[in-house]
């Protein structure tokens, strides 16, 4: 089993920077990636980004593309969610997941965290 924790999500107004983490824990070796994902309300749960664990090759979905940085302090198994010039379009709630094979199913989920952008 994976434990994740997310933290860093707040209000913050548009235009502003936010950085999201989450922490791993348990079996991280069985770990092939880790992703982030948000949920708006009223919406479906969408993906935002990933990162392979070991390989630290990044993906993003095209609305956070050139605005959202994802990364992985590899000392402390923790993957960050830098995100910059954020709008009201990215208020959500945020959360981690990690998944044990390249396939696109995520095994494991966070219990997320809110992020508020006021314009």
């Amino acid at each position: 089993q994976v434990q994740l924790v997310e933290s860093g999500g707040g209000l913050v107004q548009a235009g502003g920077s936010l950085r999201l983490s989450c922490a791993a824990s348990g079996r991280t070796s069985s770990i092939y990636a880790m992703g982030w994902f948000r949920q708006a309300p009223g919406k479906e749960r969408e993906f935002v980004a990933s990162i392979t664990w070991t390989q630290l090759s990044p993906g993003y979905a095209d609305s956070g593309k050139g605005r959202f940085t994802i990364s992985r302090d590899n000392s402390k198994n923790v993957v960050y969610l830098q995100m910059n010039r954020l709008n009201a379009e990215d208020t959500a709630v945020y959360y981690c997941a990690a998944k044990r094979t390249h396939l696109v199913r995520y095994d494991y989920w966070g219990q997320g965290t809110q992020v508020t952008v006021s314009s």
